[in-house]
């Protein structure tokens, strides 16, 4: 085994500095639109998607997405468009 974790501490380094930055959201509203939107980047980076590319093609595509096929739209099932 490796004496050091440094790909642990990699992974993890954006939440440790942003940790404090987090506590003021403005409000508890932010807060909630800011978590929701770190979790649709990190579902993006699992599923092996580029985060910009991703939430770039979704938000183009929400307004005209019918909201019985919305579901196309989350991460482990997004396909980019060609």
């Amino acid at each position: 085994m490796p004496i050091d974790n440094n790909r642990v501490e990699n992974l993890i380094r954006p939440w440790a500095l942003g940790r404090s930055n987090w506590l003021f959201a403005g409000s508890l509203r932010s807060g909630q639109r800011a978590a929701n939107i770190m979790s649709l980047i990190q579902s993006a980076k699992l599923n092996g998607h580029e985060p910009h590319a991703y939430l770039k093609d979704v938000l183009a595509r929400l307004p005209t997405q019918k909201a019985s096929q919305i579901q196309e739209l989350l991460p482990q099932h997004w396909k980019p468009l060609d």
